[in-house]
């Protein structure tokens, strides 16, 4: 196995030494107040073997890297009834774009951009009694980690300017494409977007996605025919517009975040999370996307 400890820490100097460190996300005011100088990767291996440098260990707000939780989750409550509701297509355009969704019926594009998570939510309301504390207590389950919570500030920092999505939502419930009130599945949203991971934590939850949908306490969440769809959907619609460049450059399936996260894996090797909270001009982290390039060419591993 690769000893990654050397190869994160000459990243991680490499890292230092830039000077555009991208925009720190201001539309949800409480992810205006993070440091942009921050920067944080973790690596997971095949043999639960944890590699860290930097920031690797503070907490930051997940934004859509949770989508593919919420999915995931939703997947494996519903299986393919699921693909009625919602499509597996990459969008071509940001993540908050309402145009397709209204060309389109209301079903939305993927299950990784915002329009497609609301409609995950509505399911995921139809099968929890209580969502956001099963959500959450999902997510602590998988990574063994009771400690991982929603940032309330966040959440409501989200509901207060979260005009998009309320007309994305009331767009989708217009055509019929969401069964429970709009107030009450966009309370569920924000706060799936408002959980707080580190980089160490988002890589034990994600090992599902690189570990046949296995956890580390080796309990089972997903069966390999579902494992392999999320990989698939994470690879061509996990970074908005900029899926193309993320494949073609780090080539990984993976999730970004607004908050400035990135989580990637190749399965059956290692999972990865980085944290840089300067985001380019397509919505991801810039820093992140650099460091997980120079991941894959150091080491050689991707899927290609």
């Amino acid at each position: 196995m690769i000893d990654f400890q050397p190869i994160l820490d000459q990243i991680h100097t490499n890292i230092q030494q830039c000077s555009d460190k991208g925009r720190v996300a201001d539309y949800i005011p409480e992810l205006s107040k993070v440091d942009a100088n921050k920067f944080g990767i973790s690596i997971l291996d095949s043999n639960a073997q944890q590699f860290s440098v930097g920031d690797a260990q503070e907490r930051f707000s997940i934004q859509s890297v949770s989508k593919v939780l919420l999915l995931s989750m939703a997947f494996a409550k519903v299986g393919d009834a699921l693909w009625k509701r919602v499509d597996v297509e990459p969008s071509g355009d940001p993540f908050n774009h309402l145009s397709l969704l209204e060309m389109e019926n209301g079903i939305p594009r993927n299950p990784l951009i915002n329009a497609g998570a609301i409609v995950i939510c509505d399911v995921l309301l139809s099968q929890l009694k209580n969502p956001k504390q099963e959500f959450i207590q999902y997510i602590r389950d998988i990574a063994g980690d009771a400690s991982i919570d929603y940032d309330l500030e966040v959440a409501e920092s989200e509901k207060r300017t979260g005009f998009r999505n309320y007309a994305a939502a009331n767009l989708i419930k217009s055509f019929g494409n969401l069964e429970h009130d709009v107030e009450e599945v966009l309370d569920f949203y924000f706060h799936s977007c408002a959980i707080a991971m580190s980089c160490e934590q988002l890589v034990k939850v994600f090992y599902i996605f690189m570990n046949r949908g296995n956890c580390l306490q080796n309990n089972n969440y997903l069966n390999l025919s579902q494992v392999k769809r999320i990989n698939a959907i994470m690879l061509t619609c996990g970074f908005y517009d900029e899926a193309g460049e993320f494949a073609f450059e780090v080539g990984l399936p993976g999730k970004s975040g607004v908050g400035g996260g990135i989580v990637a894996l190749l399965p059956n090797h290692f999972c990865v999370a980085t944290w840089s909270p300067g985001l380019n001009e397509k919505g991801n982290s810039k820093l992140g996307m650099l460091a997980l390039e120079q991941l894959t060419t150091e080491t050689g591993l991707s899927i290609f």
